[in-house]
């Protein structure tokens, strides 16, 4: 699951930039160049990525040690 969601979140990241440069006018060449609302959505897509990324990688807290 955790390989799942990074490789999941690598991809919206990925994505998510590809977007909103094209969006900003960055990019040349879609459809999508200079239209604001893929801006929008990349930065959307980077932000999610960016949610499951830390997702996945948080560490788990550990149990506390019982003293026997």
């Amino acid at each position: 699951m955790r390989n799942l969601l990074n490789i999941l979140a690598i991809i919206l990241l990925v994505v998510g930039v590809i977007w909103f440069l094209q969006g900003m006018n960055v990019l040349l060449g879609s459809v999508m160049t200079g239209q604001s609302q893929w801006a929008i959505f990349g930065a959307i897509a980077f932000l999610i990525g960016l949610v499951f990324l830390v997702f996945a990688n948080r560490r788990k807290s550990l149990p506390p040690k019982s003293s026997s």
